[in-house]
């Protein structure tokens, strides 16, 4: 029988500008651009999560009432070789402008459609900005 790979649990934000831009972060030591968010800590629940990691990862708040559940999306981890990553992901707005720190090293605003500028995840890629679209069209 195959060995399953060990889930990491996620929750994810999609952020977008004016020009409908979404913004992805890519973190230290990684090439790959991600959505910002992160882990949730045990017994923590998914807006929880989304406003602590966007308030340490890029300096902004996260709108009260402002999260659209767009879904739950899994694909291989891109920053933990073997792994799957499971996210749950929302549409949302913040206040301020992000600011990358923390474990951030780079920020990108970039149209919501492949070829895409940059190196994305295929959590991301694939699953939560094609859900994003989905959702902003309907």
């Amino acid at each position: 029988m195959p060995i399953t790979p060990s889930l990491i649990r996620t929750v994810a934000a999609v952020i977008s500008d004016d020009a409908g831009r979404v913004l992805l972060v890519r973190k230290q030591g990684s090439a790959t651009f991600i959505q910002p968010g992160g882990k949730r800590e045990a017994g923590e629940a998914a807006l929880t999560t989304l406003a602590r990691e966007l308030q340490e990862e890029l300096g902004v708040a996260l709108v009260e009432g402002s999260a659209v559940r767009l879904g739950e999306f899994e694909a291989d981890a891109v920053n933990e070789p073997g792994r799957r990553v499971r996210g749950q992901a929302y549409a949302v707005r913040i206040d301020g402008i992000p600011l990358a720190s923390a474990e951030i090293a780079e920020l990108a605003w970039v149209a919501p459609q492949a070829p895409f500028p940059v190196p994305v995840a295929p959590l991301s890629s694939d699953h939560i900005i094609p859900a994003w679209r989905a959702w902003r069209n309907a």
